[in-house]
């Protein structure tokens, strides 16, 4: 009798291993929903007051979506993990932006002639500065790169093998080099979950439900973060957006404060190697990569919080840390990841607007 309940138990075992290998090993196709969403701001040539004037019929999108711009229609509330700095309270607390479309800003810092140097990047359209820094007195060591874009499809995403799904991972550089990415750093690795939000490149793939904060920006250059019961698939083609993550969390308050306390697990708060989003306005943006579990201790989600508050940014927005937090620049990787790094399943990229 014991042999053969021993015998169940085995076969039991081998089962379960067979069914987490096909599903979570070998790597699979998912369905996408495969929903393109078309830029209400690169066909919409009229002014911020008629957009705000027009109500949900005026404006339809190519999928038949009705389509109100972000200026004229109300938020939801952030209700939980600090919300973003773009996040009403109906509409009462919203943080106005300078209205300037993003490729008339900042001028200055774009040049007709490419230049390169070893830490720089600068073109008529992307404008790329990437420093290493330290805080608490050398303890902690994080990249930066300080980012400034005309057009928002410099700032793109790669799945890796070209494929949405799960089990598909690739190296960083490997999908840097294949975009020819200008700098690249590891997205939320949504392969290793099926909740959640996966808009890529305007397209969505995923709008499952979740606990976790979820990041959009937009075609018009704005960030928000938002919690996973505010996203909305609507409003998200409505508003135009042109990437999602899902990961988290919020980094900063609605007014781009720092937060200090998280509601997550003490593990997942303490010092770490993290990668993070910071959104300062439309057009300007930074990457951030922090080494840790070497000589560079890692960083709590405070300190994480403290950093891009001291930054300036209105948002920012935790992805995907440890082993698989990468910076990748000039065609190499920059950073000292956690245990040598590991392939991922998606990356976010800066790119020339004319590669494909």
């Amino acid at each position: 009798m014991l042999k053969r309940l021993l015998m169940d138990i085995a076969l039991t075992g081998i089962a379960l291993v067979v069914f987490a290998f096909f599903h979570h090993v070998l790597p699979r196709r998912q369905e996408s929903m495969g929903i393109v969403i078309s830029n209400p701001y690169a066909y919409l040539d009229i002014s911020d007051d008629m957009l705000i004037a027009a109500g949900p019929s005026d404006l339809v999108s190519d999928t038949g979506v009705s389509l109100m711009a972000r200026g004229g229609k109300r938020q939801k509330t952030s209700d939980s993990k600090g919300g973003s700095a773009i996040t009403d309270s109906d509409g009462t607390q919203a943080v106005q932006e300078d209205a300037t479309p993003m490729a008339e800003k900042f001028g200055e810092m774009y040049s007709e002639e490419i230049q390169v140097t070893e830490n720089s990047y600068v073109s008529p359209n992307v404008s790329i500065t990437v420093s290493e820094q330290t805080l608490n007195n050398g303890r902690i060591t994080y990249y930066i790169a300080d980012i400034y874009l005309k057009d928002i499809t410099s700032f793109r995403t790669a799945l890796a093998k070209g494929t949405y799904g799960t089990g598909y991972r690739a190296e960083i550089s490997d999908m840097a080099a294949l975009a020819s990415a200008l700098l690249a750093v590891n997205g939320d690795y949504y392969g290793n979950t099926n909740e959640g939000v996966v808009i890529r490149n305007g397209v969505i793939y995923r709008a499952n439900p979740t606990d976790c904060d979820v990041c959009v920006l937009y075609y018009d250059g704005s960030m928000r973060v938002m919690p996973g019961s505010s996203f909305s698939v609507e409003e998200a083609i409505a508003d135009g957006a042109w990437q999602a993550w899902t990961f988290g969390p919020s980094l900063l308050d609605a007014d781009g404060g720092t937060i200090t306390d998280f509601d997550s697990t003490g593990r997942i708060i303490s010092a770490n190697p993290r990668t993070a989003i910071g959104y300062y306005e439309k057009g300007h943006y930074c990457l951030i990569v922090v080494d840790g579990r070497g000589d560079s201790a890692g960083i709590t989600l405070p300190e994480l919080s403290a950093l891009f508050s001291d930054l300036g940014c209105k948002a920012a927005y935790n992805l995907d840390g440890g082993n698989s937090s990468v910076m990748v620049w000039n065609d190499e990787v920059i950073n000292e990841p956690s245990g040598g790094g590991r392939a991922s399943s998606d990356a976010v990229l800066i790119a020339e607007v004319n590669n494909p």
